[in-house]
């Protein structure tokens, strides 16, 4: 896509941190980093979000994300790290381009709010009629 700030990026038309590359995967720093060695993880053909991509190109990424995930834990030895993908506008996808987060957390750092929330009992029986709704989807 011609306006696409990560199209533009696999293009070499911007400037990148890159740490890999394949035929079909392209990573980079993210340069407004959560926290040190916070990395994005996107499929080289455009895509918006998590319903568009094709599955070869998902596929992709996510073997790309644990090989990037070794390297990470090798070169800075966080105590975690958080995978991270959102889908739209209303999750605050800011770059259409399908992309991974890999964001790495060390000891000291506080905890990410979105790995981190309270646990509620759910009502069972509306658990139920969503999870019917969603397979009968499928």
């Amino acid at each position: 896509m011609d306006d696409c700030i990560f199209c533009k990026i696999v293009r070499g038309e911007i400037p990148c941190f890159k740490v890999y590359e394949d035929r079909k995967v392209f990573a980079f720093e993210d340069i407004n980093p959560v926290s040190k060695g916070h990395t994005l993880v996107i499929a080289k053909r455009h895509s918006q979000n998590l319903w568009e991509i094709e599955e070869e190109d998902l596929t992709s990424v996510q073997l790309a994300s644990k090989k990037i995930a070794l390297a990470i834990k090798k070169a800075l030895d966080p105590v975690g790290i958080a995978c991270m993908q959102l889908n739209g506008r209303g999750v605050n996808q800011m770059v259409m381009h399908y992309h991974l987060h890999l964001i790495p957390r060390s000891a000291d750092e506080p905890e990410l709010t979105l790995t981190s929330w309270e646990l509620r009992k759910g009502d069972m029986e509306a658990i139920k009629k969503i999870a019917e709704r969603i397979a009968s989807a499928i």
